[in-house]
């Protein structure tokens, strides 16, 4: 059965969905005062093996993300650039759902820009409001950390550490790994006029980042998700807030499993414009690298643990992908035209496979047995009804993987 590393908990659980007819998941989307590179690509592609091998495993999964497009980063990004925010986050979702397509991601469910769910932030926070949970100070409006009992409990903040004067926070995000100890913004008053802000019965302003998820989730789902998914980032400030937020107003938990993926890293550094080493799908294209060898590369490492890109590792995970592929063009050569995936030899490979990712989506493990495997199989020259099995055997996987066929 599968098993998932709970970042709530800190531990290995068995999957069990909430509800069996419909695996929910929500996936963090991305900020998109910028283009997304290889490394945010790294964290969707764990995602999207997440729910390939769901539906694999015969589960209908219904997954939600969102395009975070009215954040202080893109605010400012769209004035530095003298831009229309609007204008620089839509060219930016365009490129991203291009990149989605050639990196054989699936498109979620539902896809929502935060700018279309304004009214769904302002109604949470005015039922936080109502609850005590959420307060005014001057034209903000911020989340009283210590009215939600398991403040902190995702990332595992000592409480105790919290200060005894009040202490507000009103930015959307802060740069580093360090934890703000006192109350997050919800929503961000401005004056009337203001280009990116709307009139609400909160006044006029805007919902702030840590709000948005929870705007958008609502809007969809009314149950406890199956799965909460993102990056390693998110599990500073961000999806603690999210989860404060949710359950204050709701009478059940916000999501069964959390998972977090890890950093693509450059020569060991973390990818930076400062460093200069942020790379795109498109500088890998024309270096000769194909969508499927991009993708094998980026998933090819367990996404609880950092994956270090260099010009040696993609071309070695290349490589290995391009070997792979001369093993299945031979037996290619040697099946039949009929291929039953319902055969003792399909399913002897599908065992395989199953058997390494039902630890954690150990997509190397699973690969780099099915390779051994597939070795196996040519070396004691198949026949053409074993061949064209164990290929339609790889088809199903390939499902999963999208890097085969």
């Amino acid at each position: 059965m599968l098993r998932l590393f709970n970042t709530l908990g800190r531990r290995m659980e068995t999957f069990q969905p909430v509800n069996r007819d419909a695996v929910t998941i929500f996936t963090c989307g991305p900020s998109v005062y910028q283009r997304a590179h290889i490394g945010n690509f790294r964290t969707f592609l764990f995602e999207d093996v997440l729910v390939r091998y769901l539906e694999y495993l015969g589960y209908r999964v219904v997954r939600g993300m969102n395009f975070t497009d009215i954040e202080d980063k893109a605010v400012r990004e769209a004035e530095k650039r003298g831009l229309a925010l609007e204008a620089m986050t839509e060219e930016n979702i365009r490129i991203f759902t291009d990149e989605m397509n050639l990196l054989r991601i699936k498109i979620p469910d539902y896809l929502a820009r935060a700018s279309e769910t304004v009214g769904g932030a302002v109604g949470i926070i005015e039922a936080l409001m109502k609850r005590g949970a959420a307060y005014r100070h001057g034209r903000n409006v911020y989340f009283d950390a210590l009215t939600y009992p398991r403040f902190g409990a995702l990332y595992g903040i000592d409480m105790s550490r919290w200060p005894s004067k009040k202490r507000r926070f009103h930015r959307d995000t802060y740069r580093g790994n360090r934890w703000n100890l006192g109350d997050f913004v919800l929503w961000h008053g401005c004056d009337k006029g203001y280009d990116v802000c709307w009139d609400t019965s909160l006044g006029t302003g805007r919902p702030a980042w840590n709000i948005q998820d929870a705007g958008i989730m609502s809007a969809h789902v009314d149950e406890t998700l199956s799965i909460y998914c993102g990056g390693i980032d998110n599990l500073i400030r961000h999806h603690d807030y999210t989860m404060a937020i949710l359950e204050s107003i709701r009478p059940y938990p916000m999501a069964r499993f959390w998972l977090h993926g890890r950093h693509l890293l450059v020569k060991g550094k973390k990818m930076s414009k400062n460093r200069g080493n942020i790379y795109y799908t498109d500088r890998l294209l024309k270096e000769g690298y194909s969508p499927e060898e991009i993708r094998f590369f980026l998933i090819d490492g367990h996404y609880r643990t950092e994956l270090d890109f260099s010009p040696e590792n993609m071309g070695d995970a290349a490589g290995r992908l391009r070997s792979f592929g001369e093993r299945v063009a031979l037996l290619q050569a040697k099946a039949g035209e009929n291929a039953d995936a319902d055969t003792p030899a399909a399913r002897r490979i599908g065992k395989v496979f199953r058997d390494r990712m039902d630890d954690d989506l150990d997509v190397k493990g699973a690969f780099d047995a099915v390779e051994a495997h597939l070795a196996d199989i040519l070396s004691g020259k198949p026949s053409r009804d074993k061949a064209a099995a164990v290929l339609a055997g790889l088809k199903e996987i390939d499902t999963v993987l999208q890097v085969i066929f």
